[in-house]
């Protein structure tokens, strides 16, 4: 279906305002943002570089971690109301972070259009740091990208987040890479 931006204005403005998070200026940036703002803001060498943070971070924990980037929702999401938050539980699931021996998976989760970070995490590192501690991390992170500073707010959110991992889930014995280290690009 091919829908013009003025076409979704008008179909958002005649929608109930107050319905998921569903506005006409939410969707015509999620039709308009697509894989080239993705790169401008993670070129290949900021996402080697984000590979690499994750891989020199897991060496000091018994976590995994997932950094996931989104340009937009596609319409039938949209059309839905459905949430960053809930799209990074989704991603959570469809990149397997749930899957790991100690419950210690963590997934970044960034939705450009709507200039979001959501941190999801697996139930034995969230029971010890809690939703205040992800939301600090979040809006670390955000103001960094807010900046300009897309690594820069990237790797801090990683560090952040692999300092709370080597403290509540030290190296013990054996330590193997149960996820890809490398970002991905929805």
């Amino acid at each position: 279906m091919v829908v013009s931006p003025v076409g979704v204005a008008v179909l958002a403005a005649a929608e109930p305002q107050g319905i998921g998070d569903m506005t006409a200026l939410r969707i015509l940036k999620h039709l308009l943002y697509g894989r080239l703002q993705v790169l401008r803001r993670f070129p290949p060498s900021t996402m080697v570089t984000i590979k690499e943070a994750i891989r020199q971070s897991e060496a000091n924990h018994m976590g995994e971690l997932r950094f996931a980037v989104e340009a937009a929702l596609d319409w039938r999401d949209l059309l839905r109301g459905v949430t960053p938050h809930e799209r990074a539980i989704e991603m959570f699931s469809q990149l397997r972070v749930w899957d790991t021996q100690h419950n210690s998976g963590v997934l970044i989760y960034l939705l450009l259009a709507d200039r979001r970070v959501e941190i999801v995490a697996d139930r034995g590192i969230h029971e010890r740091v809690g939703e205040q501690g992800w939301r600090a991390i979040c809006s670390e992170m955000e103001h960094a990208f807010r900046s300009g500073n897309f690594e820069l707010g990237a790797v801090t959110g990683i560090n952040r987040i692999s300092a709370l991992l080597a403290q509540h889930f030290p190296v013990q014995g054996a330590n193997p890479n149960e996820l890809s280290d490398a970002p991905v690009i929805l």
